[in-house]
């Protein structure tokens, strides 16, 4: 593991890119990375993370209790910590707001699918977890679930928590969330979004998972029929909100069609 004073350029770095690729804005978000004796390097409440600066982050221990550094830890501590508390494996977590992810939680459209076949292998689906208050231990417990077997997570109407052994990995994952928003919103306004066959979205994540691993929970599903992916994505129906998709574009399409004064 990279020694602290590295960890601390990292932040800063990190929170400096999040800023500049408009995945968060002015004091949103929170970065932390675990350090060699278990203590937590966090970014503290109400800074900006595009001007982050070393006096910015603060040091604390497994329990949330401040051991070093300057202001109070961030308001979404308790989340941080419950992300490290169930998943010994990850060094690093990162929460922002990007915008388009954000919005598809608040139209209700489901990043939770199977639709590119670099996100099934890499991370599996991007869940979305219930609204709960921002800044709340009923918000870190809510998320604990979703931890265990997922790298990428969105929280609705609120943002995205991305996970990995380093801070790169988790904003390579938060970079990919944004980007699968993206692409979805783009591809609904073009037709209706057409997920990967079940036999291959099997095959992808069972060679995503052998390949480049991901959580332990997940990697325990190897050998399983479903793997780690929800059921929309292994059945042979095309999930809920693809018919729903279809049936919309359908009208639509008949209602650009009909001659005038019909």
């Amino acid at each position: 593991m990279a020694p602290e004073h590295a960890l601390r350029a990292d932040l800063v770095r990190f929170a400096r890119l999040c800023w500049e690729r408009r995945l968060l804005v002015a004091m949103d978000g929170n970065l932390s990375v675990r350090l060699a004796d278990g203590s937590v390097l966090a970014t503290r409440a109400g800074c900006h993370k595009g001007m982050l600066t070393d006096d910015d982050l603060v040091v604390l221990d497994a329990q949330g209790r401040k051991l070093r550094g300057r202001g109070t830890p961030t308001s979404e501590i308790a989340m941080h910590l419950a992300c490290y508390a169930e998943r010994p494996d990850i060094h690093a977590v990162l929460h922002a707001h990007p915008p388009l992810a954000i919005a598809c939680t608040v139209a209700g459209v489901s990043l939770e699918r199977c639709v590119l076949p670099e996100v099934v292998l890499t991370l599996g689906t991007i869940p979305t977890v219930a609204y709960a208050t921002t800044g709340t231990q009923a918000l870190a417990d809510a998320i604990r679930p979703a931890v265990r077997a997922h790298d990428a997570i969105l929280m609705d109407r609120h943002g995205a928590v991305c996970l990995g052994a380093d801070l790169l990995t988790a904003f390579c994952h938060l970079e990919t969330v944004e980007q699968v928003a993206q692409i979805v919103r783009d591809a609904r306004a073009m037709g209706a979004v057409r997920e990967l066959p079940a036999d291959e979205a099997r095959h992808l994540r069972e060679l995503g998972l052998t390949r480049y691993g991901g959580p332990p929970a997940a990697r325990a599903t190897l050998g399983t029929a479903e793997l780690d992916l929800p059921a929309a994505c292994t059945s042979c129906a095309p999930s809920a909100e693809a018919l729903e998709e279809r049936l919309t574009r359908a009208v639509l399409t008949q209602l650009r069609v009909r001659p005038p004064g019909a």
